[in-house]
């Protein structure tokens, strides 16, 4: 069943991955190390749309990550992708530059 509130707004998207790498232990030490997050920075990075964009960049770059994510969540991919889109804008390869 997919959870129609997470799309609507990319803020919550982005909470709901937070949320979720919180509760995978090893995930979330890669993303920290990765993105130079130290444990007590996460509160505060959230208000970050830098942040954010690099968060949900960490989780569609792994396709079973994302897989993960949104079955664990009842999210749709396309609802991540949309959030992403919402804090990094076009890009290069998107063809709307």
């Amino acid at each position: 069943m997919k959870n129609s509130n997470i799309g609507a707004n990319p803020e919550e998207t982005a909470v709901s991955v937070l949320a979720w790498l919180a509760n995978e232990p090893d995930m979330l030490g890669r993303f920290l190390a990765l993105s130079g997050t130290r444990p007590d920075q996460l509160r505060q990075s959230m208000s970050d749309p830098a942040f954010l964009a690099g968060m949900l960049d960490f989780l569609m770059a792994h396709e079973p990550t994302l897989i993960a994510f949104c079955e664990a969540t009842g999210t749709a991919p396309e609802d991540v992708v949309s959030a992403a889109y919402h804090y990094t804008g076009p890009t290069l390869g998107s063809g709307e530059y």
